[in-house]
């Protein structure tokens, strides 16, 4: 098989970035394939790969993430130029960069799927930012890997609009995430059967630079589990401690020899804990504000407890903790709002089962996941404390525990928008007394036309009141609790049919869509006059249209 033709370095103006400041340790310390160059096969004895992004023909700016530039130092002149748009849509290789494709394998939809690996996404490098932290710079959609399997490794528009809006938008909202730094058009078409019905069509190509401490996640450990290969999963389970770790490595629990540091098991343990309260910490962030992941199989969870790989995603809008934008997941519903939590809890035990052999005791495994158990509890408490404007949510308060219980009943009486709910929530008035008055701040959240039926009207303002009642409880000030409650339950959230309607206009050249919906998403929680629009339910006609409710995993 002949390899994608690659970039070169030779006509970068290196005055524009400044290439000391790469320090690719991933690459460094880690073992590499024996093998160079693109071509598909299996990788053993390796955590990566070295792979060239394929040229391409026209690559265009559409927008980039202006915050996320300062913090890699970029000028913003720098992020205006042509020079910036070729170093990251990979036809141009900056020095200093060391260009891989990382190695793992994972459970996808709960079946061990083996090696699997970075089948569109290209590492540039590791670079050192304003704060001197290391940020791998990757790109998504840059060409074919060794771990492409039948695929072209390669990205759609419409796939790295919304990756590149959503990377930024979870941001914003003060969820754990990668980054993103820019979004570029390639000047090619990608043939994509985007409902898998056989009618493949050609798309705009396009390529997203993605940000993040590391991109690790778990499969990055259960592939050389699985393959008993137990000296290369010591070998990556001590540089991710001491390089994304490092505040877990006391010196009285390290050695230091001709071998470099080795690690004792409780060192295992705290780190295999550390993760999973992370974990713990991001489930609980993706049900305050109502995201569901859509395909959380291992392969696609961080070891940073970031949210990492944005595929079909999608926030709630009727609140119904069945539902799953995945249109693969359809059936079996798996990775379905309601039970992130319980998937979360799954993919750590089958990272505890590939960290086993390092530690051969499973009682501290236990007990850690065990406490992810405890840790998202905590967590939860206190988001649905904070999101309906509670100074606590005591865990031996039955009270507080049945009027949760009820509220997320009564959202599923009738269709109720989410984040209009609670956002309304704020606005409800204490001194209200009739039911009308009662139930008036909730009308915009309804998907219905007039009222609901009499029993959701009679149950919703029963609620109501008993909520009302907590709140005096607590005797908070009516504006403090409102400020509060804002903080935290976002005004505007990145909605499947507004990315879409970007997407569309994109798709015809116009990017504008795209950079004013990253710009409202920057400020989620505040009012921005003008901008209504983007805090509106989802229309009618968006229901069922394609990209405006439910996604399949085509890029």
């Amino acid at each position: 098989m002949t390899d994608t033709p690659v970039a070169d370095s030779s006509r970068f103006d290196s005055s524009r970035f400044d290439s000391s400041r790469f320090d690719n340790r991933f690459t460094r310390e880690l073992p590499a394939d024996e093998i160079d160059g693109n071509t598909r096969r299996e990788v053993h004895h390796a955590t990566y790969s070295r792979v060239r992004p394929a040229v391409v023909a026209d690559p265009k700016l559409v927008a980039h993430s202006s915050e996320i530039a300062e913090q890699l130092g970029f000028d913003p002149k720098y992020a205006a130029s042509q020079e910036f748009v070729d170093a990251f849509s990979g036809n141009e290789i900056v020095e200093g960069m060391d260009p891989h494709a990382m190695c793992y394998g994972g459970h996808q939809f709960g079946n061990w799927a083996g090696q699997l690996g970075d089948g569109r996404a290209i590492a540039l490098g590791e670079l050192i930012d304003v704060n001197g932290d290391h940020q791998m710079l990757q790109l998504k959609g840059a060409g074919p890997t060794p771990y492409s399997r039948g695929a072209d490794g390669l990205a759609v528009l419409r796939s790295s609009v919304r990756e590149f809006l959503c990377s930024e938008a979870m941001h914003h909202l003060g969820v754990p995430t990668t980054r993103a730094l820019s979004l570029v058009t390639t000047g090619e078409q990608v043939m994509r059967d985007m409902f898998y019905d056989g009618n493949p069509a050609p798309e705009h190509g396009a390529i997203v630079c993605r940000v993040a401490p590391s991109f690790l996640r778990f499969g990055s450990f259960e592939l050389p589990a699985a393959r008993s290969d137990l000296e290369l999963l010591r070998q990556l389970v001590d540089f991710t401690i001491t390089t994304l770790f490092p505040e877990l490595v006391p010196e009285a629990d390290s050695i230091s020899g001709d071998a470099g540091i080795e690690l004792s098991k409780d060192t295992y343990v705290a780190w295999f804990t550390e993760v999973c309260n992370r974990t713990a910490i991001l489930m609980a962030e993706w049900l305050r504000v109502g995201f569901v992941h859509g395909v959380m199989n291992t392969d696609n969870l961080s070891i940073l407890g970031l949210t990492i790989d944005y595929g079909p995603y999608g926030w709630l809008e009727p609140y119904d903790p069945g539902w799953t934008p995945n249109t693969t997941d359809a059936n079996g519903k798996r990775y379905r709002f309601g039970n992130q939590p319980a998937i979360a809890h799954w993919n750590l035990v089958q990272l505890a089962n590939a960290l086993y052999p390092l530690i051969d005791d499973v009682e501290p495994l236990q007990n850690a996941i065990d406490g992810y158990v405890e840790v998202f509890q905590r967590n939860w408490r206190a988001m649905m404390s904070a999101k309906l404007g509670w100074n606590t949510f005591e865990a031996s308060s039955a009270d507080a525990k049945d009027v949760v219980d009820e509220l997320l009943e009564v959202l599923q009486l009738v269709e109720t928008d989410m984040t209009i709910f609670y956002r309304a929530l704020a606005d409800l008035n204490a001194d209200a007394v009739s039911d009308d008055a009662l139930l008036a701040p909730f009308r915009a959240a309804y998907y219905i036309e007039g009222d609901p039926p009499t029993e959701v009207i009679e149950r919703t303002v029963a609620w109501t009141r008993r909520y009302l009642a907590r709140v005096a409880a607590e005797d908070l000030d009516p504006e403090l609790r409102k400020a509060a409650m804002n903080s935290v339950n976002p005004k505007y959230v990145l909605r499947n049919y507004l990315a879409q309607l970007a997407i569309d206009q994109a798709d015809q050249g116009d990017v504008s869509g795209v950079v004013e919906l990253l710009d409202v998403l920057r400020r989620p929680y505040v009012e921005q006059p003008g901008r209504e629009q983007y805090a509106a339910k989802r229309p009618e006609w968006a229901r069922s249209r394609p990209g405006c409710s439910m996604l399949s995993c085509s890029s």
